[in-house]
């Protein structure tokens, strides 16, 4: 049984389980009150679904792609948590979810905002039923994907407003279940996918100072 976590998109918290299947969802489509509404997503999911914190085996974790300040409140909301309950976390790829049960070719496009989109290919689902990643996650100028994606018409485009935590958890539990290596879906690499460099540096050097 497993709690999933992800704002990549909006906020989305679930209770998941391989046999029942989702037990409990919630959601914001919000995307700039992740702070706000995470903490109580996650007490009133856990409350809906009747299962207690000590019956989860995990809490998976979104990890995008997603812009850089909504993502990582998710991400730090499920390592918390996890501490607490005293589990592990399982990091997943969100875009995987999106395309979770495709059975052609598809195109999955979310809001990377900048006039910009993350998007990845999947050429339908293995005989477990888990997509099967082409290329990305990436990202892409909006209205270039036709550019960016060679032979973009032979796809299904699915625009996603939103990543659902249900579809995420679920999608988790039919890989453990499978005798999937999670992490091998970040290509060696199962960190935060945000895919731009961050609008903060570090300067080189020593701030000069002036009286």
């Amino acid at each position: 049984m497993l709690l999933a976590i992800d704002t990549s998109a909006g906020t989305s918290v679930a209770v998941v389980d391989l046999d029942g299947g989702i037990l409990a969802e919630l959601s914001s489509d919000d995307t700039r009150r992740h702070t706000e509404v995470i903490g109580s997503l996650i007490a009133a999911c856990i409350a809906d679904s009747g299962i207690t914190v000590s019956a989860l085996s995990g809490v998976v974790a979104g990890m995008g792609p997603g812009p850089f300040t909504g993502l990582r409140v998710g991400i730090a909301a499920a390592r918390v948590f996890a501490v607490g309950a005293g589990t592990k976390v399982i990091p997943a790829v969100s875009h995987d979810a999106i395309a979770f049960g495709c059975t052609e070719p598809t195109l999955v496009a979310t809001d990377a905002r900048r006039r910009e989109v993350y998007w990845s290919t999947y050429s339908g689902s293995d005989a477990a039923g888990l997509p099967i990643r082409t290329s990305g996650p990436n990202l892409a100028k909006v209205g270039e994907l036709d550019t960016a994606v060679h032979g973009f018409a032979d796809y299904r485009l699915v625009e996603a407003a939103t990543v659902s935590a249900g579809a995420l958890g679920m999608l988790v539990e039919t890989m453990l279940a499978n005798g999937r290596d999670v992490e091998s879906s970040f290509d060696g690499h199962p960190g935060a996918l945000y895919l731009r460099s961050p609008d903060v540096t570090m300067s080189n050097g020593p701030k000069r100072v002036t009286t």
